[in-house]
C-alpha cells in the first residue's frame, strides 16, 4: 500500500468521500426481525466496554452483539469528522442495548492519518473512542496546520519515513493533542516509532482494501456486507433498523 503526502488540508479533505448525502436512502429488502439485546455485566455498561480486535480495530459493547458495525474512516476526512460529530450519542443508545457493536478501524489516506492513529490508539482501548471523538470534534482547528511551502513538502520528503511520521505529527498538534490528554511524551514519541504498529496498519488497510474494495471514507460494513451509498447517521441508522435494532 502506498501512502501519499497530502500538502494542504484542501487536498486532504478532497481525499477522502462522504458514501451518502442527507438524503435518507430507503433500505432494500425486507426489515429483519427485531434481535433481542442483551444486559451488560453486572456493574458495567456495554459502552465502556471496548477491545482491540484481532483486524486492529477497536470494538465498542457486546462483542456477541447480533448486529456488528464496522467503520473504516480516516482521522483527516471531513465526512468522517461529521459522522463521528453527529452519530456517537446515536450510536451510543444502540450499543447500550447490547444488540449492537461498533468497531472503528483506521484507513490510511495520507502520512498525517498514520501519526494520528497511532497516537489515537496510543494510549489503549480505555481512552481510545474518547480521544478519537475529541480529534474529529477538533479536526478543522488541526488541518489550520496544513502546510502551504514548497520548502516544507521538499524537507518532509526528503526524512526517512519514521522521522517523516514523527514530523508531521509534531507540525499538526497530534503530538502535543495526546499529551494534554494524558499520554506521556516518552510514551506518545514510543507510538510513532513502533514499526510493528506501522506494519500493522498497514496490513489492515491493505487487507481491507482487497476484502471490501473501499470506495472511501467512512465505509461502513454491516454484518460482514459494505453499506453502499451510506455515510451519514441517518443513512447508517436506517441500515441498524433494517438488521433488527
Amino acid at each position: 500500500m502506498r501512502i501519499v503526502y497530502g500538502l494542504t488540508a484542501a487536498t486532504l479533505l478532497a481525499a477522502c468521500g462522504g458514501g451518502g448525502s442527507d438524503n435518507i436512502a430507503a433500505p432494500t429488502g425486507s426489515p429483519a426481525a427485531p434481535v433481542a439485546g442483551a444486559a451488560a455485566p453486572a456493574g458495567s455498561a456495554w459502552v465502556d466496554k471496548v477491545e482491540q480486535t484481532a483486524e486492529g480495530g477497536f470494538r465498542m459493547g457486546n462483542p456477541d452483539a447480533p448486529i456488528k458495525l464496522i467503520e473504516y474512516g480516516s482521522r483527516t476526512c471531513g465526512h468522517c469528522a461529521a459522522f463521528a460529530t453527529t452519530a456517537m450519542e446515536g450510536l451510543k443508545g444502540y450499543v447500550a442495548s447490547g444488540k449492537v457493536s461498533f468497531e472503528f478501524r483506521d484507513f490510511l489516506l495520507n502520512p498525517i492519518d498514520l501519526g494520528a492513529a497511532l497516537l489515537g490508539q496510543c494510549a489503549g482501548p480505555g481512552a481510545f473512542f474518547a480521544i478519537m471523538d475529541q480529534m474529529y470534534a477538533q479536526q478543522a482547528e488541526i488541518l489550520k496546520n496544513a502546510p502551504q511551502d514548497e520548502a516544507f513538502a521538499k524537507q518532509i520528503e526528503a526524512m526517512p519515513p519514521q522521522q517523516r511520521v514523527v514530523a508531521l505529527a509534531e507540525r499538526f498538534g497530534y503530538l502535543s493533542f495526546v499529551q494534554e490528554r494524558g499520554v506521556p511524551e516518552a510514551q506518545a514519541r514510543a507510538c510513532l516509532t513502533d514499526q510493528a504498529k506501522v506494519q500493522a496498519l498497514v496490513k489492515s488497510n491493505e487487507d481491507a482494501a482487497k476484502q471490501y474494495s473501499i470506495p472511501g471514507t467512512p465505509t461502513f460494513i454491516l454484518n460482514g456486507k459494505v453499506l453502499e451509498n451510506t455515510g451519514t447517521w441517518p443513512q447508517v441508522e436506517a441500515a441498524l433498523k433494517q438488521a433488527g435494532a
